[in-house]
This record gives C-alpha cells, structure tokens and sequence, in this order.
C-alpha cells in the first residue's frame, strides 16, 4: 500500500508529506507576512537533478534556515520565480530532501524529535557536545558519514560546513570528504536576517519586518580527482561567504556606516 511507502532510513513518506504540508503551512507566514524573504537564484533549482546534490550553506538558527529551504526548493520546483507566494506548492512537496543536524540538537525536545521526521541526518559532532566545545579528539562515528552516502543516493542534502551558527567560524574538512568521495553537484547558498528574525533555535519569532535574503548560487566548480581537501575547505568557504576575507569587507562597511552616522549627528547638533 501507498501509505506505507518507506525511504532508506524507514520513515513513512505519507507521514512526512504531511508533517512538511503542516509546518510549512504554518510556518510560511514567518517568511512571507510577518518578514519578507528574498530570493535570487531559484532557476538553479529547477534544473537539478533529483539525487546527488549538496546544498552548503552558512548558518543563522537551528531550524529556520532548513525550514526556509524546504519553502524555497517546493516552491522553485512547482514553477515559482524567486517566490514563495501561494503555498500550494506545500501539496506535493519533494520528500527526498535531507539535512545534516546535530545529534543532541534533535533529541532536544518533542517538537525537534518530529522535525527531525521531515529529514533529519543526524550526527554527532567530534568537537563540540552539549553547548561546549571539547578539547579530547573524538573519532567521526562511521554511520554519520554512511547516512549521508545513502541520503545523496536518495536525493538532496543541505548542509551547513561550519557547525555552529557562529559567523566567520572555519569550515569543517569533513564536507570536503564528503565532496570529495561522493562526488555530488554542490550548490552553495548565502543567508541572511534570519538571525535578526529568530531567537538561536529558529522556533521563535524575535522581531517582525525583517528582510530575510537568500541567495542560491551556481554550482560549484570541483575537480573530485586533483582538488586537494584544503582547496575544496576554501572553495566552500568563498562560495558561503564565510573566508576570513570577507570578514575584513564587512568590517570596512560597518566602519563607513558609523562614520556617516557620526557625521550626521555632527550636522544635526
């Protein structure tokens, strides 16, 4: 029977197709109403194939980031240009869509336990447990990197290389591995505001009018075969606008700002 239709990791398609209808329907206006999401970029996703794609992205909360995905990949495959107006594209969404999460992140309560149903690869981080960063080195557990084989042989992953919500913080060598070995087609994308928006989790609305921008970037040129580990690390870190370059060039803005404040508080004095 239909309804008891199962991907790799046992979960039922028809109970995942409705817990995405149900908060997507829920959450759409958090996206488009009380703040407004801009999005460039959403042709990319149209022309996709359904499996081996590697979506990488900076990361701003737990769970609004990959909520706003999931809006945006269902939207852009129902026909929508650079919109998610409309949530009838939440009907028939894609359900071969994964993302990478923390182990303890999605054993945090009840309501990240049912996300955690919509697709969730979790893994355990060998640097950072329970808020914390540790010291000890810990082994990566194998069947972390095995789900997202399976899952990329299924469909589409999202993951955030830097495995914290921190800006400027080093990618992890560990999506280069991935890349590396599994070869899929990587597309980067960069987000912003959804931290303005949110508190850390992304469950809660913090402030309402904010202009939310997500941009979904060209695939990413890779050599799989000569591409060393650090360039791929650097390469990704370019295409999320996270290398420590571009800390230097929004450091320059924030200081232009200010001075034009300053000078204006002069005129107004």
């Amino acid at each position: 029977m239909l309804f008891f239709i199962r991907n790799p990791f046992g979960h039922i398609l028809f109970i995942k197709k409705w817990l995405i209808r149900i908060f997507g329907s829920i959450t759409h206006k958090r996206y488009r109403g009380f703040n407004d999401l801009q999005i460039e970029g959403s042709e990319i996703i149209k022309n996709l194939p359904d499996t081996n794609v590697l979506f990488i992205s900076n990361h701003q909360t737990y769970f609004a980031d990959v909520v706003a995905m999931f809006h945006v990949f269902n939207a852009s495959l129902s026909g929508r240009q650079d919109s998610i107006k409309n949530i009838g594209y939440l009907w028939q969404p894609k359900l071969n869509i994964y993302y990478v999460a923390a182990k303890e992140t999605m054993q945090s309560g009840i309501l990240p336990r049912i996300l955690a149903y919509v697709g969730a690869i979790t893994v355990e981080r060998t640097w950072r447990s329970k808020g914390k960063d540790v010291t000890e080195k810990r082994d990566v557990n194998p069947d972390d990197t095995e789900n997202i084989r399976i899952a990329l042989l299924d469909g589409w992953v999202i993951t955030f290389p830097q495995g914290t919500t921190k800006s400027f913080k080093p990618v992890r060598k560990g999506t280069a591995h991935i890349i590396k070995q599994h070869r899929p087609i990587v597309v980067p994308i960069v987000i912003d505001g959804f931290r303005r928006s949110f508190d850390k989790k992304g469950l809660r609305m913090k402030k309402k009018g904010i202009l939310q921008s997500f941009i979904i970037k060209e695939p990413l040129d890779i050599d799989y075969d000569n591409d060393t580990i650090e360039q791929i690390v650097e390469k990704v870190e370019f295409a999320i606008e996270q290398h420590p370059s571009f800390l230097k060039v929004i450091s320059a803005e924030e200081l232009e700002e200010q001075n034009k404040l300053n000078e204006q508080r002069k005129w107004e004095c």
